[in-house]
């Protein structure tokens, strides 16, 4: 004997292609939300993935600048949370791990460094923060994010800037 589920046609499992899914409740837009038995993923069938304009990412990396936080970006510029923090993601993984320093003429060279710090987890796991700024075009040419050690922070320097404060520093003893 047939019951009406049987004669109801489940959606297959986007992730594994399993026919064995299961009603899972509905979104937030009132679109049927699917569990698969097999791998356990949860979909919807025949999702609309959104998209950000152009014009809402220049609004979202301004909004980035001002160190609003993601809940406040989203709220603002009508995104879901989620959406934002996926253009977050790529923007970062997109970011250069190395910074770019403007050629420099020879001669004399100067940087300021600081230094913060702060704990990750727990107290005892300290991270510090480097900053080195070129005191005349005021371009941040090291960063160092890490342990607390001269070494450390000397690696992110620039070759031209290592070169320079190691001919200064050893004509200084």
């Amino acid at each position: 004997m047939n019951t009406s589920s049987d004669l109801c046609l489940r959606p297959s499992c986007p992730h594994c292609q399993s026919e064995r899914t299961v009603k899972n409740g509905s979104t937030h837009n009132k679109k049927q939300k699917h569990k698969c038995k097999d791998c356990g993923r949860q979909f919807v069938e025949n999702p609309t993935n959104k998209t950000i304009s152009s014009e809402t990412k220049k609004k979202i990396d301004g909004l980035l600048l001002e160190r609003i936080s993601l809940a406040g970006i989203a709220r603002q510029v009508g995104v879901s949370k989620t959406l934002l923090q996926d253009y977050v993601n790529k923007k970062y993984a997109e970011t250069p791990r190395e910074i770019k320093v403007l050629d420099k003429p020879k001669g004399k060279m100067t940087i300021e460094c600081d230094e913060m710090w702060s704990f990750v987890e727990n107290k005892e796991n300290k991270q510090w923060i480097w900053l080195a700024l070129d005191t005349k075009t005021r371009e941040i040419v090291g960063v160092y994010v890490g342990a607390r050690s001269r070494e450390s922070a000397w690696k992110s320097l620039p070759p031209v800037y290592r070169r320079s404060f190691l001919h200064i520093f050893l004509g200084s003893l």
